[in-house]
């Protein structure tokens, strides 16, 4: 008995190192179908993972990371769902081959405790599903950082920050848009109106002629967006980032990336 004991508690501290599992959802029975049709996700197995915080600091910039380790097969494109958001497709991102194996990060806004998994099509044709139970709430009505009129006005900025190569040799680097993002679930803190909605819904990457990877989103995609990834470096000087929002805006921007040392 004392021997099955330890068992059971090594492997429950093996499980929670590896993250927080998506946890029973009745809402995401009801969403499946919506989703999927009649496709049926398999367990991602570690060939792909999503971390994010068990508690998050904020609920309005919860960070996600999907990753894979190297050997994995290439995964296309995924749908990433927040279960218990009022709008519960966050985002479906295609990715190239040069993102290849997978590790790339953003922010989302979480509404309440909720499952959020990442539904992942493989080049193989395989669809697989991981996740995380986070715990937070009210992010999708959680203030905007400035009044809708001064946040538009630097709205389609953008910048590049790099981190030079990564331990697997590819090259890392984080795009940030400046955008608010606004959910249609948010006051005016001056005058107390609800801000209609009004949010990135299209945005593509490119290095060079080759595209790194294209983002559809919708109101879970935080305030000034940030992406950060990892990719394999075409020698490219730079990155071409176009982004489209809601009210018809466009921006096209070429940021010139560090020579490669």
């Amino acid at each position: 008995m004392t021997r099955l004991l330890l068992a059971l508690l090594l492997a429950a501290g093996t499980a929670g190192a590896q993250g927080t599992p998506l946890q029973p959802s009745p809402t995401w029975n009801d969403l499946a179908y919506d989703i999927l049709g009649d496709a049926a996700p398999i367990p991602a197995d570690g060939a792909l993972t999503l971390e994010a915080p068990i508690r998050a600091e904020d609920a309005a910039t919860v960070p996600i990371r999907l990753v894979q380790p190297p050997g994995s097969p290439w995964v296309q494109d995924i749908t990433l769902v927040i279960d218990e958001n009022p709008a519960p497709v966050a985002a479906e991102i295609v990715f190239g081959e040069a993102m290849r194996p997978l590790d790339f990060e953003m922010r989302v806004r979480v509404n309440q405790y909720s499952n959020v998994r990442a539904l992942a099509m493989t080049a193989g044709g395989d669809l697989l599903m991981t996740g995380a139970f986070v715990k937070a709430s009210g992010g999708c009505s959680a203030p905007a950082s400035r009044p809708p009129g001064e946040a538009m006005a630097g709205a389609g900025e953008m910048r590049l920050r790099e981190f030079g190569a990564a331990p697997d040799g590819r090259r890392e680097a984080q795009v940030m848009i400046r955008h608010p993002q606004f959910s249609g679930l948010q006051r005016d803190q001056v005058t107390q109106l609800w801000i209609p909605a009004h949010f990135i819904d299209e945005m593509e990457v490119w290095q060079g002629d080759e595209r790194l990877f294209a983002l559809s989103g919708g109101i879970s995609v935080s305030e000034n967006p940030v992406f950060r990834f990892r990719y394999i470096d075409n020698g490219a000087s730079g990155f071409r980032v176009k982004v489209h929002d809601t009210e018809g805006n466009t921006w096209e921007q070429t940021l010139p990336k560090e020579p490669a040392t």
